[in-house]
């Protein structure tokens, strides 16, 4: 006999228990089985007044937070909306279906206040980090740094050029973002202002992909562990390349602060082969530079190269084709000069003399009286670059970086973070912590869950 749906009625009594609609294998039980939100609350604690009216519970915003981002859901509303209806995400969060969602606007309240100032997500971030070097997952041998330019949320028409910049807000009414521009131009050192500003996102930077139009963006920094691949620190920074080399020092040092950890090698694409940060490397960090080592492209093949001439590290001097010397110093001077320009680099020369009556001349120097050639202080990093290069260990190191472009890829397409939402260099540290702490916690997921066996025989 067919049977017949009973119409609709409200039960006065109902026995209905979530736990038992999860599958094991769904991605949020195996990510609710690695992550424990203890530690984050004490961490709050300090920031939430012990009277009044209760406020909503930080662990629920946080984990539907996690699951927005999981599922590359950008909209706050939308993302309450996913909870409302959703039984796996109602039980993640710990709600029942008798239970209200927050709303939308609970999340922008706190993540300007409670959650900012708290650093709330860096130490999210970092406890999920300590989960995973717990696990087994953190080699700690090879680190890859790179870094992805992300759209900001900031128009193209509502600019201004950059040397007009100070007189274009009014401090009274201005927003969190132009507060924290206005801020960064107060200290002592302030950044130097670029060509183009924007009224609504002051700190992003204007930058152009190759291939496509210019807009405003920041830059996402990783420093990636290539054993399992995970996200050591990020870093967010405006679009400029400067910006993101330094974000690597940064990166190194804090995460030597935090867990104790430094590697032997860094792997990195030629942006990080200035010579500076090899000399950093090198010198300060006793850390090898699996780098590309940058050099200036010296394009007439009809002439010789600074290759071309041999260095004489016993004399501090260069023996040029012809045998003859470039010296840094040709006479005494009373006061002692280092010699040192602002670009880093040493000077050598050859004798005017000595060039006038060489044959090489036309080859070597034909537009000028006499040979120079630069040399950087950081000079011997840089061949200790060059010397590793030409190893298999940095072959194998070329094919790990790849890692982090993996990385790259699951955030803008995966999670969707194509476009900022949050502004300010605040509101992009934000955004890149949470989405680099998912995806470290999918890593964790991933190895700790064990699928069923359903293996004819296998004990039930």
């Amino acid at each position: 006999m067919m049977g017949q749906q009973p119409p609709d009625q409200n039960a006065l009594f109902y026995d209905f228990c979530l736990d038992e609609y999860i599958p094991p294998d769904h991605l949020l039980r195996q990510i609710d089985q690695v992550f424990d939100l203890s530690a984050l609350r004490e961490h709050l604690s300090d920031y939430y007044s012990h009277t009044g009216r209760p406020s909503v519970d930080p662990e629920l915003m946080i984990r539907m937070l996690i699951i927005g981002y999981c599922y590359g859901i950008r909209s706050e509303r939308r993302l309450c909306e996913e909870v409302h209806l959703n039984l796996a995400s109602r039980w993640f969060c710990r709600l029942g279906l008798e239970n209200d969602v927050p709303d939308h606007s609970t999340f922008s309240k706190n993540r300007h206040g409670r959650f900012r100032d708290s650093e709330a997500l860096r130490f999210m971030f970092e406890d999920v980090v300590r989960c995973c070097m717990a696990e087994g997952l953190v080699g700690g041998e090879g680190f890859a740094t790179d870094a992805s330019i992300i759209k900001a949320d900031a128009s193209r028409q509502h600019s201004v050029p950059g040397d007009e910049a100070n007189n274009a807000f009014d401090p009274a009414c201005a927003s969190q973002p132009v507060r924290e521009y206005l801020a960064a131009l107060d200290q002592e050192n302030p950044p130097a202002p670029p060509k183009n500003v924007s009224l609504t996102d002051p700190q992003a930077r204007w930058t152009a992909a190759p291939g496509g139009p210019a807009f405003y963006g920041y830059s996402t920094n990783y420093l990636v562990d290539i054993a399992y691949n995970i996200i050591i620190d990020v870093e967010p920074t405006p679009a400029h390349r400067t910006a993101e080399v330094t974000s690597t020092r940064t990166m190194l040092e804090r995460v030597e602060a935090q867990y104790t950890l430094k590697p032997t090698r860094l792997i990195g694409d030629t942006a990080y082969g200035t010579a500076s940060m090899l000399g950093w490397l090198v010198d300060e960090k006793q850390i090898e530079p699996h780098v590309p080592v940058w050099d200036k492209i010296e394009t007439n093949a009809n002439r010789f190269s600074r290759w071309d001439f041999t260095w004489d590290a016993e004399n501090n001097r260069y023996l040029c084709p012809a045998g003859k010397p470039l010296q840094h110093l040709r006479r005494n001077f009373k006061k002692q000069r280092s010699g040192i320009t602002k670009e880093n680099t040493i000077i050598y020369r050859a004798s005017k003399h000595d060039c006038d009556a060489c044959e090489y001349k036309p080859c070597c120097c034909p537009n000028v009286a006499n040979r120079k050639i630069t040399r950087s202080i950081y000079e011997t990093s840089r061949e200790v670059a060059r010397t590793i290069a030409k190893t298999p260990e940095y072959r194998q190191s070329r094919k790990d970086r790849k890692k982090v472009e993996v990385l790259f890829a699951h955030l803008k397409r995966i999670m969707k973070l194509d476009r900022l939402r949050l502004r300010g260099l605040s509101g992009a540290g934000d955004e890149f912590l949470m989405a680099a702490t998912v995806q470290n916690l999918k890593k964790l997921a991933q190895q700790r869950y064990k699928p069923p066996d359903y293996s004819i025989g296998a004990p039930v």
